[in-house]
């Protein structure tokens, strides 16, 4: 009942535009200029969102199983394995995420590491 209230409605709604301008900058990306500025910037954006694209998707579908609406069951499938499949397929784009991940865990690490106790000072 929640997806059929207005919380959920515009949840469901900004979850969808988040999809569609993921889709979008895809294909900003795939009509541009290798190792341009707009194909890293298209690419970075494409990879920030295409996570949460997957889940919103996996929601959606996931509503319409509920639902039992089979063709918009088969779209968001569809869109959903496009996404993954073009997220998957081009590993070797040039964005702001490459190279972050060893980045991060370093960052990760020194910020989980116990800290040194320092001695209280004999006076």
């Amino acid at each position: 009942m929640f997806a059929g209230s207005l919380p959920g409605l515009v949840l469901l709604s900004l979850g969808q535009t988040m999809v569609v301008v993921c889709l979008c900058f895809d294909m900003v990306r795939a009509m541009s200029v290798p190792r341009s500025h707009r194909r890293y910037m298209a690419s970075t954006v494409f990879r920030t969102l295409a996570v949460p694209s997957i889940l919103v998707m996996g929601v959606s579908v996931l509503v319409d199983a509920i639902f039992w609406s089979w063709t918009d069951l088969v779209m968001g499938v569809f869109v959903m394995v496009m996404i993954i499949f073009r997220w998957h397929n081009d590993k070797d784009e040039d964005n702001w995420w490459k190279g972050k991940g060893k980045k991060l865990a370093r960052w990760a690490r020194k910020q989980l590491a116990p800290r040194p106790v320092l001695a209280p000072a004999m006076g």
